[in-house]
């Protein structure tokens, strides 16, 4: 399928597909068009066998500096509920297979939203993250009051919302909202290095654990525990999991198929 505002290596590596922002001059900020090329590519992606993981990445100045402000200045609110932009950020939620944001320079407003619904960040050394939407009169509208919270807590996350403060990769680490800091030089090299080593484990239990994960944020303890155990049983039904013990029993490397 041909992008306009985006690039897809569907085989990136082994089992490994990469999705790229692709509007440099913008530093990919975020228009519906590109938003509704990602969702595509992620649908296109989740369906496709051969891949087991994905990773979004933007360029070493950006990752995402935020929504498209242009192309929302005039709109009302009746226009954008109309449109339902955010319709599109469903379904990087609801994809199955695990999602690595890959993170370099700003990931700002809707970047900073988008890299939090991936499954995982990793971020460079000049990272930079932010919700500054409120500076411009607004607020964050695709969950990043929500999600923000959830990883860093009310107090800086409540800073970060009502002031527009960017917080660096460290800053970011220490607070719980990503995964690791490296050198920009290795960023993509550090994501598809965990990339790859999730690719390893078997398909079926890996998305089962996802599912497991994410319910815990939308969920009591209780419902997320019985949701849990049956993703636990749900795992028994799979070759993989017998490919796994037996192979545990015979001290050798699993050969997963996701069956």
């Amino acid at each position: 399928m041909n992008y306009e505002f985006i690039i897809v290596e569907p085989q990136f590596q082994t089992y490994v597909a990469l999705i790229r922002l692709n509007r440099p001059k913008e530093l990919n900020a975020l228009n519906l068009q590109l938003m509704l090329e990602l969702k595509n590519a992620l649908v296109s992606l989740d369906e496709n066998e051969n891949v087991r993981c994905i990773i979004i990445t933007g360029n070493e100045q950006a990752f995402a500096a935020g929504a498209d402000i242009k192309q929302m200045e005039s709109k009302s609110a009746i226009d954008l509920l109309k449109i339902d932009q955010f319709e599109t950020w469903d379904q990087i939620r609801k994809t199955k297979k695990p999602i690595i944001a890959a993170v370099c320079g700003f990931a700002l407003g809707g970047g900073c939203e988008l890299a939090m619904t991936c499954d995982m960040i990793v971020a460079g050394e000049s990272a930079k993250f932010g919700q500054p939407e409120i500076k411009i009169g607004v607020m964050p509208g695709a969950g990043g009051t929500q999600r923000l919270t959830r990883a860093i807590g009310k107090a800086l996350a409540m800073e970060m919302v009502l002031t527009g403060k960017f917080i660096s990769a460290y800053e970011a680490l220490k607070s719980g909202l990503i995964n690791r800091v490296v050198p920009d030089d290795v960023y993509l090299d550090e994501a598809l290095k965990l990339a790859n080593e999730i690719s390893q484990m078997s398909p079926v239990s890996v998305r089962l654990a996802k599912e497991s994960v994410l319910r815990a944020f939308e969920s009591g303890l209780q419902e997320g525990l019985y949701f849990e155990r049956k993703n636990f049983y749900m795992c028994f039904a799979s070759e993989d999991q017998k490919e796994g013990m037996k192979a545990f029993v015979e001290k050798r490397k699993p050969d997963f198929k996701g069956k």
